[in-house]
């Protein structure tokens, strides 16, 4: 069963990572996890120290929901900001206790429509030790603690930010975009190369012709043969990702590398074309992901094309899996928001009936159909409701800020 409905080095260094733990101790631990002692310190922040087993169990769990990024370095860092977060709280005396961790787990694995039980049993199929779920769901209860008893203490939301905020909704509509992409994979094999090259061809690629040329050269999206060029997007279907990544740009310029499901991006807005206000609606999709052993081999596009000239719908591919393991075929039906980034940037560029093979999963290609695509429109938030969520997007914001603060101040050093 998938986890990706959730989504977000040792004692002994070699003398390479020795050297750069001096610059960047997270980057150290990252690379040395995998070879220290298991049980040895890997990095201490603020003195406490963080291990090489955590490290290396951090990076099993973020596999297994199918984080984005690349799995090592998320790891270090969220466990960084665990150790900031549970010290923060102890200044206020905040210790979540068992029912507290308890009731943060089952909730969590709810997500993946599971008990608390169920989520650590697959957790334990992929090798990881339960501790780490609680660990990861403990720091969290603790700083929601600290940020219900002090940071949101002090956010107020007035009759006039509620008038303004209904007047932005109002005078802005929802875009189409005109993109271009630019995808490469990010798991571990390849994130050390790929992360580097997308950061640097961010900061590089003016024009369409050179972000055309370098898609063509280096992307691995079913959109590289066309320069990467896709089609205009309502930027409601888009992942939030990704158009977090395009606010601001002028047609031609590029994004920043943006983390996807073991892969990464960059995106060119090519165009942009204001929309009239709609109501605010809530899309949901309907698709299916069908499984073809073996990684875009020749065997796989002729499988591929025989599953497209026989399945016009995806009620059609029950009958083609008819015989084969459960786990060859999977129906998804979810709003938007809960779907992986690159699965929805991949439905957002198909019609209910049409198909990709972009994506994998392990050693798997996935045939990815597009069911169906309903948008249903919301009834306007009354003033109590749009005052709540002004207020919990205020709160983030300045829970954010906190974190980023003490991150700062932090002193994290390798032993």
């Amino acid at each position: 069963m998938r986890l990706s409905f959730l989504l977000i080095a040792g004692l002994a260094f070699a003398p390479a990572a020795a050297m750069a733990a001096q610059n960047d101790p997270a980057q150290a631990a990252a690379q040395g996890a995998a070879t220290g002692q298991p049980f040895a310190a890997a990095l201490y922040v603020d003195g406490r120290a963080i291990t090489n087993y955590e490290i290396t169990q951090r990076e099993k769990f973020l596999q297994a929901i199918e984080g984005p990024g690349d799995h090592s370095a998320e790891a270090v860092k969220a466990l960084i900001d665990d150790k900031i977060r549970l010290f923060e709280a102890a200044k206020y005396g905040i210790v979540p206790t068992d029912a507290d961790i308890k009731a943060g787990m089952d909730e969590f694995a709810s997500r993946a429509k599971m008990t608390g039980d169920e989520f650590v049993a697959q957790l334990e199929k992929a090798g990881v030790d339960p501790q780490t779920f609680r660990d990861f769901v403990k720091a969290g209860q603790a700083w929601r603690e600290v940020v219900q008893g002090t940071i949101a203490q002090t956010v107020t939301i007035s009759d006039a930010d509620v008038t303004e905020s209904r007047a932005l909704s109002l005078a802005h509509g929802v875009p189409r975009l005109l993109l271009s992409e630019l995808v490469m994979p990010a798991t571990p094999d390849y994130a050390p190369k790929t992360v580097p090259l997308a950061e640097e061809l961010s900061k590089t690629l003016k024009g369409d012709a050179a972000f055309s040329a370098a898609a063509k050269k280096y992307s691995a999206s079913d959109s590289a043969s066309k320069g990467g060029k896709l089609d205009w997007i309502p930027a409601a279907q888009l992942p939030n990702a990704v158009v977090q990544a395009v606010t601001g740009l002028a047609p031609g310029q590029v994004s920043q590398p943006v983390a996807l499901p073991n892969a990464v991006g960059i995106f060119e807005l090519r165009g942009i074309e204001d929309a009239p206000a709609p109501p605010p609606a809530r899309v949901e999709v309907d698709y299916a992901e069908y499984l073809l052993p073996g990684i875009h081999t020749p065997k796989v596009a002729a499988e591929a094309a025989r599953i497209r000239a026989r399945a016009e719908t995806c009620n059609d591919l029950y009958g083609l899996a008819r015989g084969k393991p459960a786990s060859v075929l999977t129906r998804v039906k979810q709003s938007l928001p809960q779907v992986p980034a690159d699965v929805a940037l991949s439905l957002a560029q198909l019609d209910p009936g049409e198909s990709t093979t972009e994506l994998t999963r392990g050693n798997d290609t996935v045939f990815l159909m597009l069911c169906s695509r309903t948008v249903t429109q919301n009834p306007p938030m009354d003033t109590q409701e749009l005052k709540s969520a002004l207020f919990a997007a205020k709160a983030n914001a300045l829970a954010d800020q906190k974190l980023d603060e003490l991150r700062a101040d932090a002193i994290i050093t390798a032993p």
